[in-house]
């Protein structure tokens, strides 16, 4: 078996998928960028939620805005939503974050929903949280749009590996622009 071919490929898709995205990604992520550096700079928080590997993906995302991955600067209030080990075993796992997001979601507060598959039912469940009590919602999703966010980043991958990949792009940038927004470029 050639490795070396394997991961030539590998990274050469990678970056041919990230180059021909730029155009379609830019505006949406600024956009983004915008509506969260608002909310931050009215003491709001963000909070973020995916299931499966977008867990995970939601999880990079609140430590990089708590902890930067740039400059040491202030943490921000960002909180990842995850599943509950010792939540109600009764509770049904199409609310395993909007049971929480009732609790610690308020008016003006960011929520950033994540999913690289058809949205887990979760997701969708939070989102509808989230408009009752008057959040502002965001997408960052595949080709599947998510009708309950007030505004989506729509990643269109050929394989779920590759929106997975552009997915973890589209955050780094976006916390490397709130950075840029609250506190200046090499603040």
């Amino acid at each position: 078996m050639d490795h070396y071919q394997i991961i030539a490929e590998r990274f050469q898709n990678t970056l041919e998928s990230a180059a021909m995205s730029v155009d379609q990604l830019a505006d949406p992520i600024a956009s983004a960028c915008e509506l969260i550096t608002q909310a931050l700079l009215q003491d709001r928080k963000i909070i973020s939620c995916g299931a499966g590997v977008d867990a995970a993906l939601s999880q990079l995302f609140s430590n990089s805005l708590l902890y930067s991955l740039g400059e040491e600067r202030p943490a921000l209030p960002a909180i990842s939503l995850g599943w509950d080990a010792g939540a109600s075993p009764t509770a049904p796992a199409a609310h395993r974050f909007s049971h929480t997001l009732r609790a610690l979601g308020q008016e003006g507060d960011v929520l950033l929903t994540i999913s690289s598959a058809e949205p887990d039912p979760s997701v969708i469940s939070a989102l509808e949280v989230a408009g009752e009590r008057g959040m502002t919602t965001v997408a960052l999703c595949n080709a599947n749009d998510i009708p309950d966010a007030m505004f989506s980043i729509t990643i269109n991958g050929t394989t779920r590996r590759t929106v997975v990949e552009l997915h973890t792009m589209v955050l780094q940038t976006l916390c490397e622009l709130i950075e840029a927004s609250l506190f200046g470029t090499g603040h």
